[in-house]
């Protein structure tokens, strides 16, 4: 395994730091880390006994457009194939947490989970067992609760600080997941690391090609529905139209299989064709995003943590190594990245 380096701390629900920030992520720290609970057992109680979720999933799968995909007898398979599948506490008080703190993760992780296996039975020719041992889809998000909820909650264009925090949730996520499974080879683990990675490597935490099929479709799944979903930064969601085109596009770019982007344009056709016979358009006709545009260029800027003015960039450069830092425009203050982060970090 490539080792990389945390660029924030892990910590546990109840704030136990596993890892500090800055801390190389090789086999043997991970092996170290996972030995600090082996002694850990657990008693597995099935996903869909387990509070309301059973309830609020069947009631998210009701919206649209996933009361289209979701019709009758794939709601039933899809469901009958999740309650064979069984989380350990530690893992389930993470859908407390969420369910409690955002409600946006609560819900996506739940529609993320059952669309994937949707799609898994159609693109994989595993058996259900494999499936079920696998299927990740549901906590490829918990790394999240390492993101302060006033970054998770945030009305405003996140700053470049706040979108270097919110991609820690990847490889929080990875950690977690290694230390309560007792096992980094475990597959929800890599999934929570690379459901953002992309086919032609430009996407993140390592920037390294996506290979993985079951990764791949929790992927799709996972931009499918942000997509769909309102968020604080963005209340007004993309239509379903608008948002398979900006999947198809991914698709057009080497970012993502078409395989998988066929059969997830399968399950909102009327007549459900097999995704191998389905034919995307990559037609144009969905509204427009030009707002999401003018929010990438807001995410240059910077804020100065002490008066809040804005802050300009400057770059120098040391043993040729490039080092960013900024000064305020109104109060002439200068700062880093660091020390923003450390800012952000604090979750009193």
């Amino acid at each position: 395994m490539k080792a990389f380096k945390l660029v924030c701390p892990v910590y546990t629900l109840d704030y136990k730091q596993l890892l500090p920030g800055g801390k190389e992520l090789t086999p043997e720290a991970l092996d170290e880390l996972i030995a600090s609970n082996k002694e850990a057992s657990y008693q597995s109680c099935p996903i869909l006994k387990y509070g309301t979720i059973h309830q609020d999933l069947r009631r998210f799968l009701q919206e649209n457009p996933y009361n289209i995909n979701f019709e009758k007898p794939d709601q039933a398979g899809g469901l009958a194939l999740m309650s064979k599948i069984d989380f350990i506490p530690p893992l389930l008080k993470f859908f407390d947490y969420f369910k409690e703190n955002d409600a946006y993760t609560y819900r996506h992780s739940l529609v993320v989970f059952a669309l994937s296996i949707l799609l898994a039975q159609d693109l994989l020719k595993e058996t259900e067992d494999w499936i079920v041992d696998v299927m990740a889809g549901t906590i490829h998000d918990f790394g999240k609760v390492n993101v302060p909820l006033k970054i998770l909650k945030k009305k405003e264009p996140l700053t470049r600080v706040d979108k270097i925090i919110l991609e820690h949730h990847a490889l929080a996520g990875f950690v977690l997941l290694s230390y309560f499974f007792q096992d980094h080879g475990k597959f929800a683990a890599w999934a929570a690391k690379e459901h953002h990675e992309r086919r032609d490597g430009s996407g993140y935490p390592l920037g390294i090609p996506m290979k993985d099929r079951m990764i791949e479709i929790i992927s799709v799944c996972d931009i499918y529905d942000a997509l769909l979903s309102p968020r604080p930064h963005r209340p007004i969601p993309y239509d379903n139209r608008t948002a398979l085109e900006e999947i198809t596009d991914m698709a057009e770019k080497g970012k993502i299989g078409w395989e998988v982007v066929q059969a997830l344009v399968s399950y909102s056709r009327k007549d459900r064709p097999a995704f191998q016979e389905c034919k995307v358009s990559v037609e144009k006709r969905g509204a427009s995003r030009a707002d999401d545009l003018r929010r990438i260029d807001a995410l240059r800027k910077m804020k100065c943590p002490n008066c809040h003015g804005t802050a300009r960039e400057i770059k120098t450069s040391r043993e040729e190594v490039e080092q960013i830092h900024y000064e305020c425009r109104s109060c002439g203050n200068t700062f880093s990245e660091d020390d923003l982060l450390n800012m952000e970090l604090d979750f009193s």
